[in-house]
């Protein structure tokens, strides 16, 4: 067992969990961490049963996760069809099966699953990367859990997938389709600061040009992939307006508005991500202290304790509790792709960046969109933010992969 990786992990969780206590602390009401009535004696019921689970996925034979991978997948894609018909709304997103007063969510543990599913398909003997048809079943893998979670109006988690284009490009992929990606990213967001699209036109065009005048092969292979993707640049910054006013839904629009000038609006569209970066930036170099935090206390920041969980670190911790909660995610990020790239076998290797890239992508969306560097998506910090079906979908997701890990001298046979 990797213990270093074990030690991360408890690390994390037990911070997060007394951040939760701190983001729902009232000095006027006597209350325990512990009383189950709030979210940090919930979320210590949830960290009880992700212990079992724990427990359960290390008892289990290695072989069982490649061999059910498929199957797995399976299941949850179901789970994720039933959503829409019989689950219930939370938050203003239609994404979870309960019975009574519990439930969960599908498209947490869809997250694993995919993992599971890419890396045995990756792992297949055989493969190759650059083949087309392998390319667009990996493709239509991560696209159909997006598509569904879509289905539940909750684009931040379905987003989520887009970071397996990691995984696919660590295995063998151009990275052609991804710069094309970043490209359209950054396009889009300049279209929406710059009033005057000429410049841009302009950039694309340069940029093209240089590619072709300065590449050592000019193969018409080469130049029409060059000019397919200047086009599909083209055609986005075309497309921004119109899909911000006729295709974004108006919560959606003012996200984007927010992330482009909160203080246009701080009392209506701009409010959460204004008064995130003032609790943040209110604790200074070494935070007011545990419990303390002003702007935790009186309930400024809506979803203190999921997704801007963050703001109660930065606010009672300061500069020096946020650095050293970025530098335990660094070190655990870079501890994974440290046993990623230790394996014998590719299916291991694939599911540890897949669960790398995932986290990640979690990690620096969450704490960039307290800080107004990203859109506010609704994702959780994982291991910190209050929810049962968080923090378990992303242990199992890391315990899988410390499970195989600790088996890796061994041959990987299918049951």
């Amino acid at each position: 067992m990797d213990w270093v990786t074990v030690l991360l992990y408890i690390v994390l969780v037990t911070f997060g969990w007394l951040n939760i206590y701190a983001s729902v602390y009232d000095e006027n009401v006597s209350h325990s961490i512990f009383d189950l009535t709030l979210s940090s004696g919930r979320q210590l019921m949830f960290i009880a049963a992700g212990i079992i689970i724990i427990t359960a996925i290390l008892i289990i034979d290695m072989r069982f996760y490649d061999t059910f991978a498929y199957i797995i997948y399976g299941v949850i894609l179901f789970l994720l069809l039933l959503v829409p018909f019989i689950g219930k709304e939370v938050g203003g997103n239609k994404a979870w099966i309960g019975i009574g007063s519990f439930g969960g969510q599908p498209s947490e543990f869809a997250k694993f699953a995919t993992a599971l599913a890419v890396a045995k398909f990756v792992g297949t003997i055989g493969f190759r990367m650059d083949n087309l048809r392998n390319q667009m079943i990996l493709f239509a893998m991560i696209g159909i859990p997006m598509v569904l979670i879509l289905a539940q109006k909750d684009t931040g988690t379905a987003l989520v997938f887009t970071s397996f284009m990691v995984v696919f490009y660590r295995e063998g992929m151009s990275p052609f389709l991804i710069l094309v990606g970043i490209g359209c990213a950054i396009i889009f967001i300049l279209a929406l600061l710059v009033e005057n699209n000429i410049y841009l036109y302009a950039i694309i065009g340069i940029v093209w040009l240089a590619l072709i005048v300065f590449s050592k092969k000019r193969k018409f292979k080469r130049i029409a992939l060059l000019t397919i993707g200047a086009i599909a640049l083209i055609a986005m910054l075309q497309s921004v307006d119109y899909v911000v006013e006729n295709v974004l839904k108006p919560h959606q629009q003012n996200r984007i508005k927010a992330l482009i000038n909160p203080d246009a609006d701080p009392l209506g569209y701009g409010w959460n991500v204004t008064q995130s970066k003032i609790a943040i930036g209110s604790g200074g170099f070494i935070g007011k202290g545990f419990l303390n935090g002003t702007q935790t206390k009186f309930d400024f920041v809506p979803e203190q304790s999921t997704d801007f969980i963050f703001c109660t670190i930065g606010e009672e911790h300061g500069f020096i509790g946020s650095l050293i909660t970025i530098a335990l995610w660094v070190t655990l990020l870079l501890r994974i792709v440290f046993i990623a790239e230790r394996q014998k076998n590719r299916f291991t290797r694939v599911f540890a960046y897949a669960t790398a890239s995932i986290l990640f992508f979690h990690f620096a969306v969450n704490i960039g969109m307290t800080v107004g560097l990203f859109p506010v998506i609704g994702i959780p910090l994982p291991f910190f933010s209050y929810g049962g079906s968080s923090l378990w979908g992303f242990t199992v997701l890391l315990f899988i992969l410390l499970k195989l890990d600790a088996h890796r001298g061994e041959v990987l046979q299918r049951i």
